[in-house]
């Protein structure tokens, strides 16, 4: 088994019913199921992601209301950092336009720019 180093995304379905975590998903790795605990008290939970025919990884977490922060683990000796999140909330590591302000311009003569280009406006003609 090899390590990725690095951000992941991955696909996954949770269920959270009297206390018990369900789920099941797929990412680079392969396709997992989900089995764990949580905690509406105080926002804990924990559970196990084991890909099928491969390896389990531990995770331990809390929600905090904007999806689920904590650390995963394949011990002996990998671990790391997680943030899942609702999919009707969207990707909050994304940078977003928090307030647009409309500006008067003056026109200027047309310039054709490519699809995705930088137009520098201090470029000599």
């Amino acid at each position: 088994m090899s390590h990725l180093p690095g951000r992941h995304q991955m696909e996954l379905h949770l269920t959270f019913c009297q206390g018990v975590m369900t789920g099941e998903g797929r990412d680079r790795i392969g396709s997992f199921l989900i089995r764990g605990r949580y905690q509406v008290e105080d926002g804990q939970c924990w559970w196990t992601k084991r890909y099928i025919g491969k390896h389990d990884v531990s995770y331990r977490g809390y929600n905090e209301g904007k999806g689920i922060w904590g650390l995963w683990e394949i011990p002996p000796s990998w671990k790391g950092g997680f943030h899942i999140w609702p999919e009707a909330m969207g990707d909050p590591t994304q940078q977003k336009l928090a307030e647009g302000v409309e500006m008067e311009t003056e026109a200027e003569d047309d310039m054709a720019v490519e699809a995705g280009a930088q137009v520098d406006e201090h470029a000599a003609a």
